[in-house]
């Protein structure tokens, strides 16, 4: 079933989340994500998150109408930017930094994601708030780094691997999982990245 918030009038919206403390709308987010993580996305439940929250469930209904719109509103409000910062002044050092940095939460952002896959495929705006919140800020940090390197003189603009750089470095996070059972670890990333991402680049 797709979401309906185009539906909802936005004032209405408005009125009724200012009945929730940011503190609390928070809490109820990360219970969300949490229970996703742990159960998948079809085992959680409205019901299920109001009675871990402490609330009743019409509290969670009256701010999002449907499961889909209470998700996609958690995935965004838990936004963060994993490779923000990375700048060791070199594009093999960012990228090694950018290895390191993504083991840090591999498990955690891919077990999310694994756990959403089928859901994202039914409705678009969970999709969309997927790719905002998991995505597209690695994407646009990557080509940052990217950009910086190419500034430099470390590698030509038109190099042809400059473009799969960050669907390299994205899709071994999601894909080891399922072909190894394991999760990415530093050391898995470091090696992929010597071995693959910088020989790609003509780095070292």
């Amino acid at each position: 079933m797709t979401s309906q918030a185009a539906n909802v009038p936005e004032p209405v919206v408005a009125s009724r989340r200012s009945k929730l403390t940011p503190q609390r709308e928070q809490e109820f987010f990360e219970t969300v994500l949490d229970q996703i993580r742990e159960c998948g996305y079809e085992a959680v439940t409205m019901e299920g998150v109001a009675a871990s929250t402490r609330c009743s469930k019409s509290t969670l209904y009256r701010q999002w109408k449907t499961k889909p719109q209470f998700v996609a509103a958690a995935l965004r409000a838990n936004r963060c930017v994993r490779f923000a910062g990375v700048d060791t002044g070199s594009l093999a050092g960012d990228l090694r930094a950018v290895a390191r940095a993504a083991a840090e939460w591999s498990g955690h952002d891919t077990k999310l994601l694994q756990a959403l896959g089928p859901a994202v495929m039914q409705d678009e705006e969970l999709a969309q708030a997927l790719r905002e919140a998991l995505v597209e800020p690695e994407v646009r940090a990557l080509q940052e780094i990217i950009r910086r390197g190419v500034e430099r003189g470390e590698v030509p603009a038109g190099h042809p691997a400059l473009e799969f750089v960050p669907a390299q470095l994205l899709g071994v996070l999601r894909v080891r999982p399922i072909l190894e059972g394991r999760y990415a670890d530093e050391e898995y990333l470091t090696r992929f990245v010597e071995s693959v991402v910088l020989p790609a680049l003509g780095l070292r």
